[in-house]
């Protein structure tokens, strides 16, 4: 696919075309996509949350970590980006520090015994 493939059209046009490869588990031409619009659009949340989860799925644990971070940034209390990169720091083997994002993450939704029940399982 050519580079202008992933520019083409308005906005909103590339933003449901790389729903439309996210829903199709084409990460990384989502992410392709997504990367011009984060871009262009820096300060929305939707676009760089949609990017991070596509890095994350095709393992660009590193970029998935760098998005969700910016986004963080942005809104401290973001309860998905917080829930994501704990998940994110977890899967690089950086339980300790995936511990406090997770924590938090759970609280924003509410469910306290979350980390209760999660340091249960792993005994």
């Amino acid at each position: 696919m050519s580079d202008t493939y992933f520019e083409f059209g308005t906005a909103a046009d590339r933003w449901d075309r790389a729903q439309m490869f996210f829903e199709a588990k084409e990460y990384m031409t989502a992410a392709r996509i997504l990367e011009g619009l984060v871009e262009e659009v820096p300060e929305q949340v939707s676009p760089r949350l949609l990017l991070a989860r596509a890095y994350y799925h095709s393992a660009r644990l590193g970029r998935a970590e760098t998005e969700l971070r910016a986004i963080l940034e942005r809104d401290p209390v973001e309860p998905y980006a917080r829930l994501m990169l704990g998940r994110t720091l977890e899967r690089q083997g950086r339980s300790a520090e995936a511990t406090g994002h997770l924590r938090m993450a759970a609280a924003f939704s509410g469910d306290f015994d979350a980390d209760r029940s999660r340091h249960q399982r792993s005994r």
